[in-house]
Formats: structure tokens, sequence, C-alpha cells
């Protein structure tokens, strides 16, 4: 038989942690680890509009990494030594780091702002570095009220969102689309 999809579980606004915590749906590793979700579609829809394999296959990884910080900031931290939950590596965040590199040596220097645009892949890979940078600032504050928590996901999702804007404009340039700078009107 089936599992049912719905449990009604959460109807009265509390969801259990990995580790069987009960909290409110409101509590901010909740929306820590929905919005690492919300990043996680924002990457896979930038995934099908990309039709380069190689960038296509840094997306996937990207992916599997944030279905790792997901389960990591699901669990509850008290218990989560007991579970066997996957881990984030240094070489998670070199491997962007190299990625950006590889990328950086095609683009010319960064001399503005850019503003987001120009073509669909380019605005929304823009919107999903916006959705990693409130992500950051979400599990920033989830640092705050847990000071155990794991520094190297913050690392991870920082470089992530540097990642994400090198390959708007990486893409910009693969797309022969104008990258259209910022510059401040002055009276």
């Amino acid at each position: 038989m089936a599992m049912k999809i719905y449990t009604k579980t959460g109807d009265k606004g509390t969801t259990s942690l990995i580790g069987g915590t009960k909290v409110r749906k409101s509590h901010t590793r909740i929306e820590a680890y929905g919005t690492v979700d919300e990043l996680n579609s924002h990457i896979g829809l930038c995934r099908d509009l990309i039709q380069d394999n190689s960038i296509k296959n840094v997306l996937k990884e990207v992916q599997d990494r944030l279905f790792t910080i997901g389960s990591a900031l699901a669990c509850d931290p008290e218990k989560e030594a007991k579970l066997k939950i996957p881990d984030l590596k240094d070489t998670d965040v070199f491997y962007l780091e190299e990625e950006m590199d590889r990328m950086d040596l095609t683009l010319p220097p960064l001399q503005f702002f850019i503003m987001p645009g120009g073509h669909s892949t380019v605005s929304q890979l823009h919107i999903a570095r916006c959705v990693c940078r409130r992500t950051e600032r979400i599990i920033v504050d989830l640092l705050i009220e847990d000071e155990d928590h794991e520094y190297l996901i913050i690392k991870y999702i920082n470089r992530l969102s540097d990642y994400l804007f090198l390959l708007s404009r990486y893409m910009a340039k693969e797309l022969n689309v104008e990258e259209v700078t910022w510059r401040p009107r002055v009276s």
C-alpha cells in the first residue's frame, strides 16, 4: 500500500524535526530549511534553462549540497550526533570557488553594479542569488539562537550566492546579452 502524502500531524501549526522534537512551523529552523528548499527549486529552474551540460552538472551538485544543508537544518541539534545526517565538507566550498575562478577568467572586470535582466536565464540566476542571500540571513539568525550550529553551512551559502552572481554574468556573455550597469543618477 502506498503511503499518503498528507499526515494531518501539522494541522495545528507544529512539525517535527529529524529526531522527533516538535516545534512551531514559524520557528527559525523551519524558516531556514524551508528557504533552502525554495532556493533548491530556483536552482532547479536555472538548471532547466541552461543548455551547457557542465554547468547543469555543477547546478545538480549544488542541489545535492542544498539537500545536505536542509537535512542538517531539519535535525534537532541535540540529537544530530546520534543520527546519520549527510555532511557538508570544505571541498564543497572549494568546488564552487574553482568554478568561479574558471568563469571569472573569461569575464571583463567588474567596474559597476550590474542590473539584473537582459534574458530570462540571467534574470532567474539573479532571483536565485537573491533567495540565496535571504537563506544566508535566516541561517545566520538561526546561528545566534543555536551556538553549536555549523559555520560551514553559512560559508557554503555565502559562496553559492557569489557563484550565482558570476554564473549570471557568465551566462549573459554566453547568450550574447549586454550587461546593463547601474550608474547612479547624480543631480
